[in-house]
C-alpha cells in the first residue's frame, strides 16, 4: 500500500495540472480595435470577456483551452503588443497590420497564417460607368496551439455571426483553434457563392440589354462590370490552390475531426471558382458581341450617309450642268426646259433611293 501511494504521488506530480484561477480583479478596458475576445474550453465559451493579454494567460493555465481574439484594423503598436504576448513572428505581425495581401496559407514559426479576401455584393438600381457592385476587404487568421487571432480590414466580412454560429456547434469548437479557421473559411466561401449569384443576375440583365430589341448596354458600363469581376477574381481564384495546400501540406496540423469539414469547404470553393470562371467567359463573349454590334451599326450609318450623299451628288451634277448656260443647250430655248430638268432630278433621286433601299443601304 505504501508503494502504491508513493507511485500515485509521483504520477500526479508528473501529469500537467490545471492551475487555479487567480482572483478576478476589475476588468481592464479593451482597445477599440478589439471586437471580441473569449476563452474556449471543451467546446464552450468561458464566462466573461477578458482583456486580450489576460485571456492568453488564462487559456494556458487550463488544459485544452484556447483564445479567440477578434481584431478590426489594429494599429502597429497594438499588433506588436499582441505579437509579443502570443509569441508571433515579427513578419506575421507586420503583415497583419497592412491590408491588400493575396490569399495565402503559410507557416510562420509555430503559427499558421491564413490570408483571405472578403467580398460583399453592393446592390445597384442600375449599372452605370461607375457602379461598384463588389466590395472587398481582408481577413487574416493566425493559429497557434492555444490561440486563434482574426484580423479584419475593410467593411465587409464581419465575423460576429461566424463566432455565434461556431459557439452553437460545441462538437466542432472542441477541436481547438483550427475550428475558428474552418468557420471563417466556410463563411468566406459562402459569401463568394452569394456574390457570384448576384453577379449572375446582373450579367443576365446586361445580356438582355445587348441582345434585346432595345439595345441599351453601353460599352463603358460593361467595362466597369468587367473591372468589378476582375476584383472579385483576385479575391477568389488565388485561394483555390492554397486550400489544396492547406489539406496536403498542413493536413497534420488540422485536427482529424475537422478534415472532412475543411474538405467540404474546399469543394464549395471549387464550385465558386467554376461559377466565376464561367461568368468571366460569358462577359467576354457579351462584350465581343456588343463591340461587333457597334461596328455593324457604324457600317450601317456610313452606308446611309454614302447613299444620301450619292443622291445629293446627282442633283448637284444636273444643276451644275444646267447652270452653265451655253447657247447651244437645247433646254434653254425649250418652253418647259426648267420644269423638265426638275423632273429629271426628281426621277434620278427616286431611282437612286429605291436602288439603295433594295440593296439594304437605306
Amino acid at each position: 500500500m505504501a508503494r502504491r501511494g508513493l507511485l500515485v504521488s509521483v504520477v500526479s506530480r508528473l501529469l500537467p495540472r490545471e492551475r487555479p484561477e487567480p482572483p478576478a480583479g476589475p476588468p481592464r478596458p479593451q482597445p477599440a480595435a478589439v471586437v471580441d475576445c473569449a476563452v474556449y474550453a471543451d467546446g464552450r465559451r468561458l464566462p466573461g470577456r477578458p482583456h486580450w493579454a489576460d485571456a492568453i494567460r488564462q487559456a494556458r493555465r487550463r488544459r485544452g483551452a484556447f483564445v479567440w481574439l477578434g481584431l478590426h484594423e489594429p494599429d502597429a503598436a497594438l499588433m506588436r503588443a499582441v505579437g509579443a504576448a502570443y509569441g508571433l513572428h515579427e513578419l506575421t505581425v507586420g503583415q497583419a497590420v497592412a491590408a491588400g495581401h493575396r490569399p495565402a496559407a503559410e507557416r510562420h514559426g509555430e503559427a499558421t497564417l491564413l490570408v483571405l479576401r472578403t467580398a460583399a455584393y453592393v446592390a445597384q438600381g442600375e449599372l452605370t460607368a461607375t457602379s461598384e457592385v463588389v466590395d472587398t476587404g481582408d481577413v487574416m487568421v493566425l493559429l497557434g496551439d492555444d490561440f486563434a487571432i482574426t484580423v479584419r480590414h475593410g467593411a465587409p466580412g464581419a465575423l460576429s455571426e461566424v463566432r455565434a454560429g461556431l459557439e452553437a456547434q460545441p462538437a466542432v469548437l472542441a477541436a481547438g483553434p483550427w475550428s475558428v479557421a474552418y468557420a471563417v473559411l466556410d463563411r468566406m466561401v459562402g459569401s463568394y457563392l452569394e456574390v457570384a449569384e448576384h453577379l449572375q443576375g446582373d450579367l443576365e440583365d446586361v445580356e438582355e440589354a445587348v441582345f434585346g430589341d432595345q439595345r441599351g448596354a453601353e460599352i463603358a458600363h460593361m467595362y466597369q462590370f468587367k473591372r468589378e469581376l476582375v476584383e472579385f477574381k483576385r479575391a477568389v481564384l488565388p485561394l483555390h490552390p492554397h486550400m489544396q495546400s492547406l489539406l496536403d501540406d498542413h493536413g497534420a496540423d488540422i485536427p482529424p475531426a475537422l478534415h472532412r469539414y475543411v474538405g467540404h469547404v474546399a469543394g464549395r470553393l471549387g464550385k465558386a471558382v467554376d461559377r466565376l470562371t464561367g461568368l468571366d467567359e460569358l462577359l467576354n463573349s457579351i462584350l465581343q458581341a456588343r463591340l461587333a454590334q457597334v461596328s455593324i451599326d457604324q457600317n450601317n450609318d456610313m452606308r446611309k450617309i454614302a447613299s444620301w450623299a450619292a443622291i445629293a451628288a446627282a442633283q448637284t451634277a444636273i444643276a451644275g450642268v444646267y447652270g452653265m448656260n451655253f447657247a447651244d443647250m437645247p433646254e434653254l430655248t425649250w418652253r418647259y426646259g426648267y420644269y423638265g430638268v426638275l423632273l429629271l432630278m426628281a426621277l434620278v433621286a427616286v431611282a437612286l433611293h429605291r436602288s439603295f433601299r433594295r440593296s439594304g443601304w437605306l
